[in-house]
Parts: structure tokens; C-alpha cells; sequence
């Protein structure tokens, strides 16, 4: 959803940063390390059951993550080792985020909770290999109510809200389900009409 509305109003905003940030000697995969980092951070926070603070680390995650894009962009011409990086180190942070949730609710005792966020975190990476196969095969995958941007602030809110955490990971579950069957049929039918 956040690739097809959003995506040109804030790349108007994070461009000109990413191209400063360029010019300043910083590199994306700099950048990318960070974002993993800070990441990592979050989930031991909010494993740790400091889930305000473990918010703001992921705040702060978040915005290493939103500009190596930019920088990489400013760098010239994308490169593939460069894009392979950023795409891999997204799931690292995915799955280190969600790890920190699942111990959190494992050391709250709360257990069978627990495979709430694993069950969003195997959506997450279905979609994340349903756009990679369809984009090796030539076709289009973008698209759907719940995408990476999205869980990211879903989390947050969760995370900074605690009373809301389990009703929005229930809510993502549903939106990821939804997100996954979408990019199924738009691949599908691309496909089909192929052949």
C-alpha cells in the first residue's frame, strides 16, 4: 500500500536528505548496518519488556532504514550487490524485531502468544519471496494493504501502546493473510495471461 500512495511524497522529503548524506561521505551500506543494529537493540528491549524504550529504538531503526535508499540513489547508478544487501538485511530486521516480541511474551509468561508474531513473521517473508520470484520471472508483485512499511508501523504502535500490542499483532496477522493472497493473484494472473 505504501509503494503505491505514498512512496512519491516521501521520496520528495528523504532525496535530498539521502543526497546530502551522499555528499557527506556516508555510504548506504553504513547505513544499512546501522539501521540492523538499532534494530537489534529494539528487540532486546522489548524482549526484555521495555516496550516504550524499545519503541524509540525502533524510531530510531526506522530512519537509517528510510534513508540508505536515498543514499544508494545519490550514489548513482543501484548496484546489485548493493540492493542484494539492503533487501537481506530488511529481513534480518524483520525477523530480529519479531524474535524480540516472541521472547517478550515468552518471558511474560504468555507462550502460546508467542507464535502470533512467528505466524506474521512466515507471511512476512512469503510475500517477501512471492515479489522475488515473480520479479525473477518478469512480473510485477507490488502491492497490498500490509507491507513491510506498514508492519514496521503497526509494530510501533503496538510497541508504544502496550495495551494495543496483541489486537494490532492479531490485525497484522489478518492484513499480512490478505496482503499474501493479493500477491498470489496478481502474480497468477499475470502469469496466466502469458501464456
Amino acid at each position: 500500500m505504501f509503494d503505491g500512495q505514498w512512496r512519491d511524497s516521501v521520496e520528495q522529503v528523504v532525496d535530498p536528505l539521502g543526497d546530502r548524506l551522499h555528499r557527506a561521505g556516508l555510504s548506504a551500506n553504513v547505513l544499512t548496518v546501522t539501521g540492523v543494529l538499532a534494530a537489534t537493540v529494539s528487540a532486546v528491549l522489548v524482549g526484555s519488556g521495555r516496550l516504550l524504550a524499545g519503541f524509540v529504538m525502533l524510531l530510531i531503526a526506522a530512519v537509517p532504514d528510510l534513508l540508505d535508499g536515498p543514499v544508494a540513489k545519490a550514489a548513482g547508478p543501484t548496484s546489485i550487490r548493493g540492493a542484494f544487501f539492503d533487501s537481506t538485511a530488511d529481513r534480518v530486521t524483520d525477523s530480529i524485531l519479531v524474535g524480540g516480541v516472541v521472547w517478550y511474551f515468552i518471558a511474560d509468561d504468555r507462550g502460546l502468544l508467542a507464535m502470533l508474531p512467528v505466524a506474521i513473521m512466515a507471511l512476512s517473508w512469503l510475500i517477501s519471496y512471492q515479489r522475488a520470484k515473480a520479479e525473477s520471472l518478469g512480473l510485477d508483485a507490488k502491492g497490498g494493504i500490509m507491507e513491510r512499511a506498514e508492519r514496521i508501523i503497526a509494530l510501533a504502535v503496538g510497541l508504544a501502546i502496550p495495551a494495543l500490542l496483541v489486537p494490532i499483532l492479531w490485525l497484522m496477522l489478518v492484513l499480512t493473510s490478505m496482503t499474501a493472497i493479493q500477491r498470489f493473484v496478481k502474480i497468477w494472473r499475470q502469469a496466466t495471461s502469458m501464456l
